[in-house]
């Protein structure tokens, strides 16, 4: 369902928020996520404003902000808040690290795939098939979620 999107400082809030008003509304226990790109470099921009600057700026945009800049380290962060009925969210976040290319490259997925080079890697995540590509994604939030379920039963 779609959830009003706030503008936060950090990735994780907007979770929290999309999923305590889901529940609250639903009346149910929810799962929402929310994920951005992190870039240090660009004193972590942009982060909570991921969506807002791939439909400005997009690639292109990150692509001149970067010039000349020479640490292109950068991470994806995924947060995934649950929220029982009637209780805080609980968040559980992966974080797939990488550096910024300097272009696009690629023909495979959308987005930051074709500015994205995954740690280790000297490729860009759409450089990879589908079938290779979620090899290079952070799972730990998936993981840890899975295993609080598991406990709450």
């Amino acid at each position: 369902m779609e959830c009003p999107e706030i503008q936060a400082d950090t990735i994780e809030e907007v979770s929290v928020y999309s999923s305590q008003y889901a529940s609250n509304l639903l009346q149910e226990s929810t799962l929402k996520n929310d994920s951005g790109l992190v870039i240090p470099a660009l004193k972590n921009f942009p982060a909570a404003y991921t969506k807002y600057v791939e439909e400005t700026i997009g690639e292109d945009g990150v692509l001149k902000l970067m010039e000349g800049v020479e640490d292109r380290t950068a991470y994806f962060i995924e947060s995934l808040a649950y929220t029982e009925c009637g209780k805080e969210p609980v968040v559980f976040v992966s974080k797939t690290k990488g550096t910024i290319a300097k272009e696009k490259r690629g023909t495979n997925g959308w987005s930051w795939d074709f500015i994205f080079i995954p740690e280790g890697q000297s490729k860009t995540f759409a450089e990879f098939s589908d079938d290779e590509r979620w090899k290079f994604w952070d799972d730990r939030g998936y993981i840890e979620l899975a295993e609080y379920l598991k406990k709450q039963k």
